[in-house]
């Protein structure tokens, strides 16, 4: 750093020791009708009675959700946005390449109906759509459960069955392998057809990459994000009438910082 740039830096410094100082006087001088700042008590991942979550490093926890407690992710899932997964009263785990999407709730329980303790076990490539809840049950391999479902205590979902959006799975039911089940309370509706079968597959697939972009675009720090802005700022400024002209032709955008290798897949 040069003179010129000591100089600035210094400057820099006294300006916000400066509001600093004038904050906290405005404040005294307001006295009890002053603005307090509350600190954010949001912690992604919470350790709870001595138990701390074990996850996977390839995992991705957005930074909105909450995974506390005794639970375990393994590789390549993803926990979305606005995820609570509370291992509190009992013990979670989750398999390798498995989704749980936005504002899904996971527990357990200590005490319910029948007095039985249970965990919630979800297995590999299982597929949670948005907004479930998920309590004291079991997801087998490759389950498959739509948007809103909720899955009660002691209920098991055999590997490769699928619970319809908006479903009721009761307490102690089961849904036997290469079932659809629907409806409240959900009821057996009809076998899975083959295109299904690998909707299922693909659907684990997609969303493990799908989280990799977002865990890279979460990492991405200040500077990063600001040179993305001037990089999309210049490419939409760009005309291919005049370029074309010129005899430039291109063929894709500039590369941001992270290149987005999905761009032709699409997550579902």
């Amino acid at each position: 750093m040069g003179t010129l740039g000591r100089i600035v830096y210094s400057l820099g410094v006294a300006l916000r020791e400066t509001g600093q100082a004038l904050d906290r006087l405005g404040s005294r001088v307001q006295g009890s009708a002053a603005f307090k700042e509350e600190l954010s008590r949001h912690q992604t991942i919470m350790k709870l009675f001595d138990k701390s979550p074990v996850i996977d490093e390839t995992v991705f926890v957005a930074p909105s959700a909450a995974v506390i407690g005794d639970v375990k992710i393994g590789q390549n899932s993803s926990i979305w946005y606005g995820c609570v997964i509370r291992g509190d009263v009992n013990y979670i785990r989750v398999g390798a390449e498995t989704n749980i999407q936005d504002n899904t709730l996971v527990h357990v329980a200590k005490n319910n109906a029948v007095g039985n303790v249970m965990p919630t076990i979800i297995g590999d490539k299982v597929t949670v759509g948005h907004n479930s809840v998920l309590h004291a049950c079991t997801l087998e391999d490759e389950a498959f459960v739509g948007m809103g479902a909720t899955i009660l205590d002691g209920a098991v979902v055999e590997k490769g069955a699928m619970v319809a959006a908006g479903a009721l799975i009761t307490q102690n039911t089961r849904v036997p392998s290469g079932q659809v089940w629907a409806g409240n309370p959900a009821k057996f509706l009809r076998h899975l057809t083959e295109e299904e079968h690998s909707f299922i597959a693909l659907s684990a697939t997609n969303y493990a990459a799908l989280a990799d972009i977002h865990a890279k675009e979460n990492l991405k720090t200040f500077e990063e994000i600001e040179a993305d802005k001037l990089t999309r700022k210049k490419w939409a400024l760009q005309s291919d009438d005049y370029d074309s002209q010129l005899g430039i032709r291109r063929e894709k955008p500039p590369q941001l910082a992270f290149p987005d290798k999905m761009a032709s897949k699409g997550p579902h």
